[in-house]
């Protein structure tokens, strides 16, 4: 099982997470709400947990196939119904850049692998959004 403790960290709506780990998150809400700004949104971190589950793989499976992987940066996109509550993410698109000199095939099995099969978030929000990906490489 896993455990994410919460704690309150103002008297707005910040707040720390942390994992069994003692590795911490900080989430805020928007200043529309009364919010600061200290941490992130909890939808812009489905975002970014959807770019770090996929990069895990991606960087797993190019490092078995010995592909020379020198960095990695991803852009997640996402976009939320309008008008509705709650507002659920129905496209999400992310766009890998692969810096190193790897072969494209290689490259574009990674990916499509990673956000297709194996990225447990991405297989999560697939149920409410559409999934895309695209990928480039920069030698």
């Amino acid at each position: 099982m896993i455990k994410i403790e919460l704690e309150r960290v103002d008297s707005d709506y910040a707040m720390e997470a942390t994992n069994e780990s003692g590795n911490k998150i900080l989430f805020d809400g928007s200043p529309e709400i009364g919010g600061h700004n200290k941490g992130m949104r909890p939808m812009q971190t489905l975002l970014a947990a959807v770019g770090s589950c996929s990069a895990i793989d991606i960087i797993s499976i190019l490092r078995k196939q010995r592909e020379d992987l020198k960095d990695i940066k991803i852009t997640v996109t996402g976009e939320r119904e309008k008008d509705v509550t709650p507002a659920l993410y129905t496209e999400v698109h992310a766009h890998y850049k692969l810096f190193g000199n790897i072969d494209p095939d290689k490259a574009k099995k990674a990916v499509a692998l990673s956000v297709e099969k194996y990225c447990s978030v991405a297989k999560t929000l697939e149920k409410t959004a559409k999934v895309t990906y695209s990928f480039e490489i920069i030698k």
